[in-house]
C-alpha cells in the first residue's frame, strides 16, 4: 500500500517483514511494540530485529541501546502504537534520530493500511510493499 508522503523516495518494505510487524503489534497490545529495520542487498526492508531487554508498556517502548549488536546493520525502527494515531510523538522523535533514517509507526487495528514511515526527523515518507 502505498503512502503519499512529502519525500521523492519511496521505501520498500517486504510483506513478510510488514506483517511480522503487524503480527508482533497484535501480540503485545494494549502495549507498544519495538523493533528495528534491516534491509537486504536490494535495498528492502526485510528484516524486523528484536532486541533483548526491549521493553514493551502502556504508552510507550524502548530499546536497550547496549543490546544492539554492532553488526546489526540496522536501518531504522518499527513500533506500534495501541491507538489509531499514525503519527510520531516527541518521544517518536527523539528515540528516531538513534534508529536510522527510516522509522514506521503500525497502529491500531494493525492492518497493512495501518501503517506510517517517517524519516529521521519525522518527515512522512512514501512506502510500498513487495513480494
Amino acid at each position: 500500500m502505498p503512502e503519499t508522503g512529502t519525500n521523492a523516495i519511496t521505501i520498500r518494505i517486504k510483506r513478510e517483514a510488514l506483517e511480522f510487524a503487524l503480527h508482533a503489534a497484535r501480540n503485545t497490545y494494549p502495549e507498544e511494540f519495538i523493533g528495528l529495520l534491516r534491509k537486504n542487498t536490494q535495498g528492502e526492508i526485510s528484516e524486523i530485529l528484536v532486541i533483548p531487554r526491549s521493553t514493551y508498556g502502556r504508552g510507550f517502548s524502548s530499546i536497550d541501546l547496549t543490546m544492539i549488536p554492532y553488526t546489526s546493520n540496522h536501518c531504522g525502527s518499527v513500533h506500534s502504537h495501541p491507538s489509531r494515531a499514525g503519527r510520531p510523538s516527541r518521544g517518536d522523535l527523539l528515540s528516531f534520530s538513534h534508529f536510522g533514517s527510516i522509522n514506521l509507526i503500525v497502529f491500531y487495528p494493525f492492518t497493512q493500511n495501518d501503517v506510517a514511515a517517517y524519516d529521521s526527523e519525522g518527515k512522512k515518507l512514501e512506502f510500498e510493499v513487495v513480494e
